[in-house]
C-alpha cells in the first residue's frame, strides 16, 4: 500500500492532519531529524546555510557584479580578464564560486550557460540553482538546440545573432554579463542591479528595462 493511502494514525499513532509539508519536504525533515539525533549535523548550521543562500546570496550578488561592470569600465575589463579575482574583490566568493569566468553578451553574440555532466552552478553569485537548470532536458537540449530552448523561455533572438553555449565544470563556472538596457545612462549601480535577473546571468533571459523593473 502506498503512503498516499495511509490512514491518519498509521505512523505510530501520530496524527498528520496539520502536516503542511510536501512528501519530499517531509522526507528531508525526517532525514535531518535522524542525522541530528546521531550528532552528525548541527540544525543551526543548516538553517544558517539555507538562510544565507535563499535571502542573502540569491542572484543579488551577481546582479551587483553585473551592475558594476556596466558602470565601471576598468572593473568590466578586470572581470573579463580575471572574473574570480574581480568578483572576490566585492566580497563574493566561496562554495562553487572559486573559479569563475565572465562572458559578455554583445549585439552580435548571446551567451548561455549549462552544465551537461551534472549541475555545477556559481552559488556565490547566483544563489541556489533553479530546478530546470538541473533537469536533464535542459542540460541536453541547451547544447543541441540552444535557440529552441531560449524560445521556450520566451527569448526570441534574431537568426543573425550567434549563440555560444558554455559548459560549466567542477573546475570552472560561468557568469553571463547581459547587455546593458537602453535608457539607463543616468542610473547608479543600485538601480542598475535591480534590472539584472538570475535568468539573464544564466543566459535564458535578458536584463530588464527600467520600465519593466517598475
Amino acid at each position: 500500500m502506498s503512503e498516499n493511502h495511509r490512514g491518519p494514525e498509521d505512523d505510530h499513532g501520530h496524527h498528520h492532519h496539520d502536516n503542511h509539508f510536501t512528501d519530499m519536504e517531509a522526507r528531508v525533515k525526517a532525514l535531518e531529524t535522524v542525522l541530528t539525533e546521531k550528532g552528525l549535523i548541527d540544525p543551526a548550521a543548516i538553517d544558517a546555510i539555507v538562510e544565507t543562500y535563499e535571502t542573502k546570496v540569491g542572484p543579488r550578488n551577481g546582479a551587483r557584479v553585473v551592475a558594476k561592470a556596466w558602470s565601471d569600465a576598468e572593473f568590466a575589463d578586470w572581470l573579463q580578464r580575471d572574473a574570480t579575482a574581480a568578483i572576490a574583490s566585492l566580497g563574493f566568493a566561496g562554495r562553487q564560486g572559486e573559479h569563475m569566468r565572465a562572458v559578455f553578451n554583445t549585439p552580435d553574440t548571446h551567451n548561455l550557460i549549462v552544465c551537461t555532466l551534472c549541475s555545477c552552478y556559481p552559488w556565490a553569485v547566483l544563489g541556489l540553482p533553479p530546478v530546470w537548470y538541473k533537469a536533464p532536458p535542459y542540460r541536453s537540449r541547451a547544447v543541441i538546440d540552444p535557440r529552441g530552448v531560449l524560445a521556450e523561455f520566451g527569448l526570441e533572438l534574431s537568426v543573425a545573432k550567434k549563440i555560444r553555449v558554455w559548459d560549466s565544470t567542477a573546475e570552472l563556472r560561468y557568469l553571463v554579463v547581459p547587455e546593458r538596457p537602453e535608457s539607463t545612462a543616468g542610473l547608479g549601480e543600485e538601480a542598475l542591479a535591480a534590472l539584472v535577473t538570475r535568468d539573464s546571468m544564466i543566459g535564458t533571459g535578458l536584463a530588464l528595462s527600467p520600465e519593466a523593473a517598475r
